[in-house]
């Protein structure tokens, strides 16, 4: 235990200072100052190394949280990556992208702020590469086996990294022309820098991993030569097809999906020349959707000059605190101010899309809103209260429906479950023998954190399927959830 009176002594949560709204909006690092040691180790002090650890059961990956606070407390950072990494493929994604379930299970939270298990993680894993603690870990023999992983996202990485150190030769498919997925063209690089995705990257290649990136498997490659090439295919091509908002206007020019947007800015911050940008500068722009998506929409716009930001979301305003329907150590619906929000902009809750009106050319010049009133548990606008706001620029961030799905129906028996997502049994293998699922692409869209752990789960049951046994770490199966998920 760290300090068995840690949790009295500290009794508050520190985290580090953010850097001031008007310097970071002016580009697009990230946007927290770097951390003091001292301030890490008084809250690592704070953890009480609980005989029940609710920290492990809201974890997906089950991390070995109370172990690598204590070792980080002592100062001893390599000991704690070693844990850290123990179940956690990649902390410093979901040390930077995580929501954090953990914390919402920490029992110090029952009457005290959770510990910052985020930002010691974060810390952790920082720390390792700063001091070179984070080294290819090659396997010792080959299996002769090998592996397509389709989507290099945190899924398809996590199932990779896990399959190439049990001796298989993996090969990870990407449509994009770089690998990353989401993590590469979907956050924004103020909540997370490439440069931690290519470190990462670089030491799955030492290991022994091949990535495939700019090739589309049902194009390029059919899914059947796929299957013919390898012995095994793993789908972690996530949960790609955005839901839409079938309203008039929608067909108007400056209406866009979030994903549009951001992926175009991505590809720009890297360098990239992308032709007919879609940009923030100088428009009014509204922002579709409450969730994170939207608010990286929020933090882009902002950077790229935009007029004014307006964010609306169809449900209520959630409680600034933990509400009684929702206690300790559920996951609760609360209030968040995220970066993006705290740069400017406005939040509207109850807020229900009614229409896109056109300008004379034929392009987006407002929102049509109405309050959102709920009638026998349903959502819908309330008549008469109809306004406008002004918008050159509309972006629909409303999640996430399920993955592609029309090139894997016609080239394969895949099925599909009535949700949309493809259909696997407890081992994480599709109604093709052979060919295994992870993620938002079999679970619907969910979490980073999910999708690490899915990830690491299917390579144990594809290491099983391939050799009989497997030494892989135990997997999670696909219909559990933390508790609050």
């Amino acid at each position: 235990m760290a300090d068995p009176k840690g949790f009295l002594k500290v009794t508050e949560r520190e985290l580090p200072a953010r850097r001031p709204v008007p310097v970071r909006i002016l580009d697009w690092k990230e946007v927290y100052e770097p951390g003091d040691s001292a301030v890490l180790r008084r809250q690592a002090s704070r953890c009480m190394d609980c005989g029940i650890p609710f920290c492990h059961q809201g974890c997906p990956l089950g991390n070995l949280i109370p172990e690598w606070n204590d070792l980080m407390y002592r100062g001893e950072g390599r000991a704690a990556i070693e844990r850290l990494h123990a179940t956690n493929n990649f902390p410093e994604f979901t040390g930077r992208l995580c929501p954090a379930p953990c914390e919402s299970a920490c029992v110090l939270g029952i009457n005290q702020p959770a510990v910052t298990i985020k930002q010691i993680e974060v810390s952790t894993i920082d720390e390792a590469f700063a001091n070179g603690w984070v080294e290819p870990k090659a396997p010792s023999r080959l299996t002769g086996k090998t592996v397509a992983v389709v989507g290099s996202g945190p899924a398809g990485l996590a199932a990779a990294q896990q399959l190439t150190r049990a001796g298989h030769t993996v090969a990870v498919y990407e449509r994009d022309d770089r690998i990353g997925g989401l993590l590469r063209y979907g956050i924004p690089d103020f909540k997370m820098e490439k440069r931690h995705l290519e470190a990462r990257l670089r030491q799955m290649q030492d290991e022994g991993t091949r990535f495939r990136a700019g090739v589309t498997i049902g194009v390029d490659i059919s899914w059947s030569d796929l299957r013919a090439r390898y012995d095994a295919v793993v789908i972690a091509t996530g949960a790609t097809l955005p839901r839409d908002l079938p309203i008039p206007g929608r067909d108007l020019a400056g209406v866009h999906f979030a994903m549009e947007y951001l992926v175009e800015s991505n590809k720009a911050v890297a360098g990239d020349t992308v032709p007919h940008q879609i940009t923030a500068e100088g428009r009014h722009v509204v922002v579709i959707g409450g969730g994170d998506t939207g608010a990286d929409c929020i933090g882009t716009a902002h950077r790229q000059g935009a007029l004014s930001v307006t964010n609306l979301a169809i449900g209520k305003r959630p409680a600034d605190t933990r509400p009684e329907s929702q206690p300790w150590p559920m996951t609760p619906q609360v209030f968040e101010v995220s970066s993006a929000h705290e740069e400017g902009g406005e939040r509207q809750f109850l807020a229900s899309t009614v229409e896109f009106l056109a300008n004379d050319a034929g392009e987006v010049r407002a929102v049509r809103v109405a309050e959102t009133e709920y009638v026998d548990g349903r959502r819908v606008p309330k008549s008469g209260t109809e306004r406008e706001i002004p918008a050159d620029l509309v972006l629909i961030a409303m999640g996430f429906t399920g993955p592609e799905r029309d090139l894997l129906e016609e080239q394969t028996d895949t099925q599909f479950t009535e949700r949309g997502n493809i259909e696997r049994d407890g081992d994480f293998q599709t109604t093709v023998p052979g060919v295994f699922v992870a993620g938002d692409a079999g679970r619907g869209q969910s979490l980073i954190v999910w999708a690490i752990a899915e990830g690491r789960s299917v390579a144990a049951k594809v290491d099983a399927y391939l050799m009989g046994e497997t030494l892989l770490p135990a997997p999670v199966h696909p219909t559990d959830a933390p508790i609050g998920l």
